[in-house]
């Protein structure tokens, strides 16, 4: 069996594989699409954690007898092309692998807005002190968390937030109990329930489905005092609507980790918005990362020369 992988995984992996199966048989490829080795007869590909579609197509030209791929990523749209569809390639992802960092980064974004922290840090800078009573902090025990996608993220987020005395809520397509939730939704049930909430959080995949979810209906819907936000896909979020309800006080205020063209363009709104807390696409990173996903690899990988059952396979036609 040959594998093909990512250059900048050679010191990982080399010697984990070794030990595995000395007779395994490898080739790599780099960022540009530059192979280490005949990637001809591989069968199982890894991608490092950017995957760009130029060298999706070089690795699909490249190696015709793929029979699985792992990604890296939790999300596969960017994979899922009508090229790709025409093989018959099994696609598991690295649902899970991320999970912890983003959810603590929705809690920082949770906290940041609560706490009021740019507020506090234009008081430092102007080296100027007020009363606490004049500070617009608030707390977030008791608020109402929506989370959109109750997936293996979702549920790291209401973990957390839960610890922190929140109302966690949660919306999926098969609604089920699920730990850290007082409630699960399933359909377009969670449209009702935005009025409610005090944060709403997206962490759904990107799909034909959930282009646009977050439009101009959903956004009057919310209150104005919610607060809102993506660590999904940009897409995700109709972006007009979504800076027009930030400049007109439809809502209160965003958390933005992801965009519809990243990087985010320096002449784009949201740079320059008071009330939104712009990052880069960062939220699932952490020096953990790695670790995780070599786990998760040489997991299925077990799996696979096993014949059993691979970890996060995806649906193709539901996109995840």
């Amino acid at each position: 069996m040959k594998l093909l992988l990512p250059t900048e995984f050679i010191p990982q992996l080399e010697p984990k594989l070794a030990q595995l199966d000395p007779e395994l048989q490898l080739a790599w490829v780099n960022s540009q699409g530059e192979f280490i080795g005949d990637p001809s007869d591989a069968e199982v590909y890894l991608n490092w954690f950017y995957l760009k579609p130029d060298l999706l197509h070089e690795v699909l030209s490249a190696a015709p007898q793929l029979r699985w791929h792992q990604t890296l990523s939790a999300g596969v749209n960017h994979i899922l092309t009508p090229t790709y569809l025409q093989r018959d390639i099994i696609l598991t992802n690295g649902a899970g692998t991320f999970a912890i960092p983003i959810a603590e980064f929705v809690l920082t974004y949770i906290l940041f807005h609560a706490k009021s922290l740019p507020f506090l840090l234009e008081l430092q800078s102007n080296h100027a002190w007020k009363k606490s009573i004049e500070l617009p902090t608030q707390e977030v025990f008791d608020k109402t968390l929506l989370i959109i996608g109750a997936g293996t993220i979702g549920q790291e987020i209401a973990k957390r937030a839960s610890a922190f005395g929140m109302h966690v809520w949660g919306s999926r397509r098969h609604p089920q109990p699920t730990a850290g939730f007082e409630r699960v939704v399933g359909g377009d049930e969670w449209r009702s329930l935005l009025p409610e909430a005090d944060y709403v959080v997206l962490a759904t995949p990107l799909t034909p489905e959930t282009h646009n979810l977050i439009d101009a209906t959903a956004l009057r819907a919310m209150r104005s005092s919610a607060y809102l936000i993506n660590i999904a896909r940009g897409a995700v979020v109709d972006e007009a609507a979504l800076i027009t309800a930030l400049k007109e006080g439809w809502i209160a205020g965003a958390g933005l980790d992801t965009f519809l063209t990243e990087p985010l363009p320096p002449e784009s709104p949201f740079w320059s918005l008071p009330n939104v807390f712009v990052t880069p696409h960062c939220s699932g990173f952490s020096p953990r990362i790695v670790e995780r996903a070599i786990a998760l690899f040489l997991d299925n990988l077990n799996r696979y020369r096993a014949g059993q059952p691979l970890r996060n396979v995806v649906d193709k036609t539901l996109g995840y």
